[in-house]
């Protein structure tokens, strides 16, 4: 992949880091986000920084086990779980991870191991459904340092639900993907709605 395309996907996160940080979904050093840089390697933030004010030196190449493909550049302990997602499906090219007040407060109110979202019309943003009469199952799973142990949690869920676009950490916030940076940016924006609003329906029906 040329230099002008790399340069083209790092802004691309730059960008999504500087609307997701406005929006309070990355909050301080929180988050990571990627794209997929060719058929072995991503482009990944870096462990760190500031979501807010990344620059063209905050991002890095990884392989799919993880590894840094830049001296001197430390990638996000959670890479697994971006290269995972790209390993899944080929037809992936963004992985973004947030952390919302909103998908911190379910996925712990939630004692299931999903949430279901059903009624939604904006369950029409996220891929694949194309009506409010489906249900979306977000699974949710429980937070773990070991990284690997977690994927490998991620991957029988993927295995067994092909259709799902997004899950949460207990505490610890959203993943999501799409084919371009714009899908996933809009799948972000769709779960954060449907999140508030689950939050409010729980509240009112106390």
């Amino acid at each position: 992949m040329s230099q002008n395309s790399r340069a083209q996907l790092a802004q691309q996160i730059i960008d999504a880091g500087r609307f997701l940080y406005s929006r309070g979904w990355s909050p301080a050093t929180s988050s990571n986000y990627s794209v997929r840089l060719s058929n072995a390697t991503a482009l990944l933030t870096v462990s760190g920084k500031h979501k807010g004010e990344l620059t063209a030196e905050d991002v890095l190449a990884v392989d799919w086990q993880g590894q840094s493909l830049e001296q001197g550049k430390k990638p996000s302990a959670e890479t697994l779980l971006h290269t995972q997602l790209y390993q899944w499906r080929d037809s992936l090219g963004a992985v973004l991870h947030t952390h919302s007040v909103d998908a911190c407060v379910l996925s712990m109110l939630v004692t299931d191991d999903h949430i279901a979202l059903h009624g939604y019309e904006l369950q029409k943003a996220l891929e694949g459904f194309g009506t409010h009469e489906a249900t979306v199952l977000v699974p949710i799973f429980d937070n773990d340092q070991n990284i690997p142990r977690l994927a490998e949690q991620v991957q029988q869920w993927l295995d067994t639900h092909p259709e799902c676009v997004g899950y949460l950490i207990r505490g610890h916030g959203l993943y999501t993907w799409g084919a371009q940076m714009s899908d996933a940016l809009r799948q972000i924006e769709a779960f954060e709605c449907m999140f508030a609003c689950e939050l409010k329906l729980r509240a009112l029906r106390k």
